[in-house]
């Protein structure tokens, strides 16, 4: 019954946000979602990890920001100066879906060495191996500027395109963005559901909650995790990929810790280890700071802000998804247990 409503849940809230721009075509209020929608993207992969096998993963940033640089510098095409070489290595512009796909390929094998690395000690050693990948990886793209063009960041990067029967429609406009974007995120949480559902997931969630009987019981931890880091890097790649070709310029600062602690605020909030927490997470506090702009002052909104989190982390200690399904478990078996009304009897004619 409760996978019933998850279902039907999922169907409706894709149906009702495909609708959206049609009843509330506000070209800036599309702009917000998109821009919460790539991180929400990103904090779906985060869940992965942090949710469903319980690593915290501080340099998630790295897998986005990967992501962004290679699909922009794929798209864009670059020499490659390397000291071995006597001639630059010239790679011309790519189809911009190919360099999309090749971001999540590049992102995903990132997610392979850090977990080849990371895993074989875990616990703490895994938050400061990502954390040292992701500083490591903003302090390339600062002085790699051949390549990347260091703080003077990379711009023009091509839009995204649509092939339609009149040609390619370069998705430039913020509908469009919106739409595409709505799509990536579907997918990935389809991905994701689809693994937490499957034998994978439920070895992940064992070893989450006792590493020690699942490996007595022959769940290979390790080996698990690696394919859970690369899922999650791939995922993460593909928001960074987004993340490049809707705003169209990348510079270092796509490699900022804040963007990890924004994806970690999102799954916490919205209830880590379930499938709807990042999501539910991401469009609070996605949308707060733009819904309050204007209307109280920058220092205030950043205490409404804090104040918020604190309340929710002290009443759904589990997240706002958690709390929500509950209480709706403990409504459904009152109804169930409920007296029917009895049936009007009519008496016999005599």
């Amino acid at each position: 019954m409760m996978r019933k409503l998850h279902a039907s849940l999922f169907l409706g809230s894709v149906l009702l946000l495909a609708l959206l721009p049609v009843a509330m075509p506000d070209p800036y209020l599309l702009s917000i979602l998109a821009s919460t929608g790539i991180f929400i993207v990103a904090a779906i992969s985060l869940n992965l990890l942090l949710g469903f096998t319980g690593q915290l993963s501080l340099g998630h940033v790295a897998f986005f920001g990967i992501g962004a640089y290679t699909s922009a510098l794929l798209s864009l095409g670059f020499d490659l100066h390397l000291p071995w070489l006597q001639q630059p290595w010239v790679v011309q512009p790519k189809p911009v879906w190919v360099a999309f796909a090749s971001a999540i390929v590049a992102a995903g094998l990132a997610g392979w060495l850090i977990g080849k690395l990371a895993f074989k000690v875990r616990g703490a050693y895994f938050v400061i191996v990502t954390i040292c990948f992701a500083q490591v990886m903003r302090m390339v793209a600062i002085n790699w500027v051949d390549l990347t063009e260091g703080p003077m960041a990379l711009n023009s990067i091509p839009a995204l395109t649509l092939w339609t029967p009149d040609g390619l429609v370069n998705l430039v406009s913020k509908k469009s963005t919106y739409y595409l974007i709505l799509v990536v995120a579907t997918l990935a949480y389809l991905v994701v559901a689809a693994m937490v559902h499957s034998r994978l997931g439920r070895a992940m969630v064992a070893f989450r909650e006792n590493e020690t009987l699942a490996r007595s019981v022959g769940i290979k931890v390790t080996h698990y995790l690696i394919i859970a880091t690369i899922v999650a890097a791939a995922i993460a790649g593909a928001a960074g990929a987004l993340y490049a070709h809707t705003v169209r310029i990348i510079d270092p600062d796509v490699f900022m810790f804040m963007f990890t602690v924004t994806m970690i605020i999102m799954v916490i909030i919205g209830g880590k280890g379930t499938l709807a927490g990042p999501v539910v997470g991401g469009l609070l506090f996605g949308m707060l700071p733009e819904l309050l702009r204007g209307t109280v002052a920058p220092e205030v909104q950043w205490i409404i802000y804090g104040v918020l989190m604190i309340v929710v982390l002290t009443f759904m200690p589990q997240g706002i998804v958690p709390a929500v399904a509950s209480l709706v478990r403990r409504l459904l078996p009152a109804r169930a247990a409920a007296p029917a009304k009895p049936a009007v009897q009519h008496k016999e004619a005599v």
